[in-house]
């Protein structure tokens, strides 16, 4: 297959071709991870699942065994890219390499919305929405579907002196990444946030840290916890960090993970 798409002449071993695109999608697993599970909050890996969502450990479980598998198929790439570490040298290498991953990337993502959202329904892209399909559809566009689409421009261009065909879509390709997290930054501030605090904290030890950042308890669950706490004094969520909390939903988007645990 590598050598099906290669460029005439000299054409890349399957193995370096592979490095490439477990690398891009190794990458492509951790933005998902970190972008959506951790920063936006929008979803976690089993947050479609009824029985798993009411049960954050479950969900933070789940994330760490996802990203373990990441961590796994970006070894296996840089594995890969060891052993074919001769065709470093070679004209066009650098382009090739980067053209996989970016394919790669794009896969993950392709994957990701048919099998995840569509085919098991473990998790869709935004879960506090009327339209997740909308949503999938998207992030399948802009993730899934143009990423493979440079990386294939780019495999398929040359590299004729004063050509620029790695440099424009890549450039493409970073700008569409650093998007959300731009666009997340910039949204306005929530006050209030979910905070899930260590086992063996008593209500005390909770209360005592709402008093230390300056906030208003909202809602407390039966097993003392998990707090709702109203930071519109000024307190920082993060500083709850340092008094026990395990878990502080404290996302620019409305819609956390953790702000489906109702009451």
């Amino acid at each position: 297959m590598a050598d099906a798409i290669a460029n005439p002449g000299r054409a890349f071993s399957r193995r370096f071709e592979l490095a490439g695109l477990a690398l891009g999608f190794g990458l492509g697993g951790f933005f998902d991870g970190i972008l959506l599970h951790q920063i936006l909050q929008w979803h976690h890996l089993l947050s479609g699942i009824e029985e798993a969502r009411h049960d954050i450990r479950v969900l933070i479980l789940a994330d760490g065994l996802f990203h373990v598998l990441m961590y796994v198929i970006t070894g296996v790439g840089l594995w890969l890219l060891t052993r074919t570490r001769r065709e470093f040298s070679d004209t066009d290498a650098d382009r090739r390499l980067l053209a996989s991953a970016i394919i790669g990337f794009g896969i993950w993502h392709i994957l990701d919305a048919v099998l995840s959202h569509w085919v098991l329904g473990i998790h869709r892209i935004r879960m506090d929405v009327n339209n997740p399909l909308f949503w999938d559809l998207l992030w399948l566009a802009v993730f899934g579907l143009a990423p493979v689409g440079i990386g294939w421009i780019m495999r398929r261009g040359g590299s004729a002196p004063g050509r620029r065909t790695a440099r424009s879509p890549l450039g493409l390709v970073l700008a569409v990444m650093v998007a959300g997290p731009l666009a997340a930054l910039t949204a306005p501030k929530e006050t209030t946030v979910m905070v899930l605090f260590r086992s063996g904290k008593t209500p005390a030890d909770a209360f005592a840290a709402v008093q230390a950042v300056d906030g208003r308890v909202i809602w407390v669950d039966r097993s003392g916890q998990l707090w709702a706490i109203d930071l519109s004094s000024g307190g920082r969520g993060s500083d709850l960090y340092g008094h026990g909390a395990l878990l502080v939903s404290n996302s620019i988007i409305p819609a956390g993970c953790l702000n489906w645990i109702k009451a």
